[in-house]
């Protein structure tokens, strides 16, 4: 299963995908937020399953992007609305600690009909 994960700049994508690599998962980060393509996240290696990671100014502001005000998050988040809208799971980061965002997406794996883990084994509902 191909997983991508997309999201604003400091939401997290690039450490769960890299977290979910060492599994063994086939994962990786899009760059969407740079992009003015809006489904380029699905034309670019189509993903089995989109996770989409959000935050706020403020989480964005304590992640190191000091210099970023309300326009920019808002351009990027318009550049990422096709995502948003076709993501298979959605979290909001700004709570979170990069373990749980990792915990809570392995839950919803474990839950997907068809998932495999990274042995290759189907998954229990199949």
């Amino acid at each position: 299963m191909r997983i991508k994960v997309a999201g604003p700049c400091a939401s997290g994508k690039s450490s769960l995908a890299a977290r979910l690599r060492a599994m063994g998962y086939d994962a990786s980060s899009t760059a969407q937020d740079h992009s003015y393509v809006p489904d380029m996240w699905r034309r670019l290696n189509p993903p089995d399953l989109l996770v989409y990671l959000d935050l706020s100014l403020a989480t964005a502001h304590q992640r190191g992007r000091t210099g970023w005000d309300q326009a920019y998050l808002d351009e990027q988040e318009h550049r990422l609305r096709h995502a948003r809208a076709h993501c298979d799971l959605y979290l909001a980061t700004d709570d979170l600690t990069e373990d749980q965002v990792l915990v809570l997406v392995l839950d919803f794996l474990q839950s997907t009909p068809g998932s495999r883990p990274p042995d290759g084994r189907e998954s229990a509902d199949e």
